[in-house]
């Protein structure tokens, strides 16, 4: 049986629900649909969000010759045999051809395309759930234009719903009550996602309490039907990583309520490798020297976490994002390591100071023979004036202590030591 979302299918731009923002009354999707002229375009976003649609309706509103491949079963033959009908009398107005799912195209099966766009034959309208610039070969990026679909908005969804609950009673003539409470948990439930909403509206009636001709939708059995239907995850897709960036500029930001929120939705789909290795690294980037501690902390709380597993590993993990979330941040290690690698990176290395070398022989040549290397508890608050950087490099400071307690503590404490140690070195001197 053709699935209710299917049979409800849009015909229309007016009949569509969300995307306000691409073919509202005015936007430049809509001119250009209605101009009738149609460049090569890419259509991103998650599902059911109406991509496929609009590709459709384009296709019928065009004179162009259509045709439809999905990059998940589609073979360089059966691209070549599309592409073939645009020098024929078949698809001698243009051919129009639909990709849905280009990312799963490999680079080679992208290619056979750019010939046939390049010189306008082959009008290209692709859909990808992944973020394009990622996906989709570059120089096909370059010659389409990249539209973005969003999740659609519960209000925008509810007028959906109720048309399918219409639809429904209508086909198979009977009367549905389900209540506008039971219709905005669907609308809620779907996470944005217009099919999903609409199937679930389907399953609802399939499932309804009967009596004679009345189908009484029930919200119990409603929220069976959405449970977990709202998550939206991939664990090689933009879900994945957007979620960690959300968590993990969340943690940054100290704002611990988003960041529990965004950690409880990567923890519900049990994927906890990613989210462990993240807090890990949270803990030695944006907190680092402002609480050294919680770097132990948090390993300590991820090794819980992945001995015990889900649904108890979301205690330690809760309590590792909310302490780093609420922890003081410095990322001063962060920035010294980077300014560091950039020297090495740049060439600027130099050989060691001889008094760092391991102990070995001087050479016959050697200016200075011996190691002098002064060691540093022999010497009050074991601390003792050396060079330690290469020659090239003797005056470059990496580390800044940032404006924390921590590092201030440590920055106050050796201040104070160098210091000492300057005057008595100057008494020294004064007294010969």
């Amino acid at each position: 049986m053709v699935p209710l979302a299917e049979r409800l299918r849009p015909h229309s731009l007016d009949e569509m629900v969300g995307q306000t923002h691409l073919f509202g009354a005015g936007k430049p999707m809509r001119r250009i649909i209605e101009s009738g002229q149609i460049p090569n375009m890419i259509f991103y976003g998650p599902s059911g969000v109406g991509k496929t649609t609009l590709a459709r309706m384009i296709a019928d509103r065009s004179d162009l010759t259509l045709h439809k491949l999905n990059g998940t079963t589609a073979s360089i033959s059966e691209i070549r045999d599309a592409l073939q009908d645009s020098g024929s009398l078949f698809g001698s107005n243009g051919v129009l051809l639909y990709l849905d799912e280009i990312q799963y195209l490999n680079k080679k099966q992208q290619q056979s395309l750019l010939e046939y766009i390049e010189n306008g034959s082959v009008t290209l309208i692709a859909s990808t759930t992944e973020n394009p610039y990622f996906a989709v070969f570059n120089a096909i990026i370059s010659r389409a234009t990249v539209f973005e679909f969003k999740p659609v908005s519960k209000e925008e969804i509810l007028p959906a719903i109720r048309r399918a609950y219409d639809f429904l009673a209508e086909e198979q003539g009977i009367r549905i009550e389900c209540d506008a409470s039971v219709m905005q948990f669907i609308a809620a439930g779907c996470g944005g996602d217009v099919r999903k909403a609409v199937n679930t509206v389907e399953l609802s009636v399939l499932a309804a309490e009967r009596a004679g001709d009345c189908a009484k939708i029930d919200m119990d059995a409603v929220q069976g039907l959405t449970q977990r239907s709202n998550m939206r995850y991939d664990k090689d897709g933009d879900q994945h990583y957007d979620l960690l960036s959300a968590l993990h500029k969340s943690i940054r930001g100290s704002d611990e309520n988003a960041a529990i929120h965004y950690a409880a939705r990567i923890m519900e789909t049990g994927d906890l490798l990613p989210l462990c290795r993240r807090l890990l690294c949270i803990a030695s980037e944006d907190v680092g020297l402002a609480y050294p501690l919680a770097i132990p902390i948090v390993k300590a709380a991820v090794d819980t976490a992945l001995q015990l597993g889900m649904p108890e590993a979301r205690l330690p993990l809760s309590d590792a994002v909310i302490l780093l979330a609420t922890s003081p941040k410095s990322n001063s290690a962060y920035l010294a390591a980077d300014a560091a690698f950039a020297d090495i990176r740049a060439g600027l290395s130099g050989d060691f100071p001889r008094a760092l070398q391991n102990v070995h022989f001087d050479g016959a040549d050697a200016a200075v023979r011996g190691q002098h290397y002064l060691y540093p508890h022999d010497y009050p608050n074991h601390w003792v004036p050396q060079q330690y950087l290469p020659d090239t490099l003797k005056d470059r400071v990496y580390y800044h202590p940032a404006d924390n307690r921590q590092e201030q503590a440590a920055k106050e404490y050796w201040d104070k030591i160098k210091a000492q140690s300057a005057a008595s070195q100057s008494g020294q001197s004064g007294r010969r």
